[in-house]
């Protein structure tokens, strides 16, 4: 399976990875411009041996990336990827004549999908007005769609890609459009996708955003009120807000905590059976309907719940109470050490001693860029900020290069 969010470059990307895999004796499905998960999903759902995704997710426009899954829908494991690094300089012979692959074009795989999502919602949407923000990306035509389908009065925005303008002022990573829509229509609640429909962000009908942390507190509660909350289990990764664990730990609700990545939580979730997990940012794994991220299942659970509760979405939000965080990014320092330099660690403590519980501290090396990440959370946002500016300011001195 190969499918694309709808950057420009994603045409020339897509052509080139569907011939190089055609040209080495692989059969090559395209299924075009379709969400992240629902790649995943036709890679399961049609038996193929892997799939490939073309999208630099909610980056700007000129990004773009390569995401792959085995067979079965799931993200590949560390170590098969370093095996194909290895192997990526071997010599091999190409094959020639009958036996290099074919390419066919589907374009069923987006009924498909559809289908797949309206048969997991277990309520109907009826009488909900819902403000869809499709960040001008691969959900642009799949989520109105579906929540049409599913009942929903549906009003659109970000969802005319042109393959220039993803992500450009819209989708989850720009609320503001989406918060005035629904507050100047008057509707339920809005739901907004990244680029590539992997994460779902909300807005109640107030504009107020509901942030993935949130999503995930009602989805639990949801879940575990109908018997399908595994061990009673949530997994969520450190950088959750300590306002989740206080309200999952009231309900009941056990929280396992990873490492920062959807591939550390979905890991957790299968060696455990757990069905629900995700992150801050809207990335939420339903594992009973999907094996990755997927914003518009998400979009459509969080409004099923509206729906059958009768209960507006600040309501259901307000389970949770976030406590103010504050994130430093700190560049130009030997991020290696963040976890062993004494001096840094000893900073940490003092600062954890004296927040006494009502708050929390995480310092981390980015996975993706070259420095350190300072998070606090606290009482108070001044609070929260100036234990961030101390400890950053001790990373520079004791990680500076």
């Amino acid at each position: 399976m190969v499918g694309r969010d709808p950057r420009a470059s994603g045409e020339f990307l897509s052509a080139a990875v569907v011939a190089g895999l055609a040209s080495a004796g692989v059969d090559v499905n395209d299924v075009g411009v379709l969400p992240t998960p629902a790649v995943a999903f036709l890679t399961a759902d049609m038996d193929a041996h892997f799939g490939v995704m073309l999208s630099a997710s909610h980056n700007a426009m000129p990004d773009n990336g390569i995401k792959f899954f085995a067979a079965g829908g799931h993200k590949l494991p560390d170590a098969v990827e370093d095996d194909i690094a290895e192997r990526l300089h071997q010599e091999w012979t190409r094959p020639i004549g009958a036996e290099v692959g074919r390419v066919h074009t589907n374009r069923a795989g987006q009924a498909r999908y559809v289908a797949h999502l309206l048969a997991a919602v277990p309520n109907r949407l009826d009488g909900l007005t819902i403000v869809i923000d499709g960040a001008h990306g691969a959900a642009s035509a799949v989520s109105p769609e579906v929540f049409r389908l599913a009942g929903a009065d549906v009003i659109e925005i970000g969802t005319a890609p042109d393959g220039l303008n993803i992500n450009d002022g819209y989708g989850s990573t720009h609320l503001e459009h989406l918060q005035a829509v629904v507050v100047d229509r008057k509707a339920d609640l809005g739901i907004a996708h990244d680029g590539d429909a992997d994460r779902c962000l909300a807005v109640d009908h107030t504009g107020t955003v509901v942030d993935g942390d949130q999503i995930m507190a009602i989805l639990a509660l949801a879940m575990q009120q109908r018997g399908t909350l595994k061990a009673d289990t949530l997994v969520a990764t450190v950088m959750s807000n300590l306002g989740l664990l206080q309200a999952m730990d009231r309900a009941g609700i056990t929280v396992v905590k990873t490492g920062v990545g959807d591939r550390y939580v979905l890991e957790a979730m299968r060696e455990n059976d757990f069905s629900l997990g995700g992150e801050q940012s809207g990335h939420v794994i339903l594992l009973d309907h999907g094996t990755t991220g997927d914003g518009v299942l998400t979009g459509l659970m969080l409004a099923a719940r509206v729906a059958e509760t009768g209960k507006p979405l600040a309501e259901l939000a307000s389970v949770m109470t976030r406590l103010p965080q504050v994130l430093i990014n700190v560049k130009g320092v030997d991020a290696s050490r963040v976890d062993t330099d004494p001096r840094l660690q000893s900073a940490v403590a003092d600062e954890e001693s004296a927040l006494a519980g009502s708050g929390r501290v995480l310092l981390r090396k980015s996975g993706t860029e070259p420095l350190v990440r300072v998070m606090v959370e606290a009482a108070t946002p001044a609070a929260a900020q100036a234990v961030a500016e101390r400890l950053a300011g001790v990373v520079k001195e004791s990680l500076g290069r």
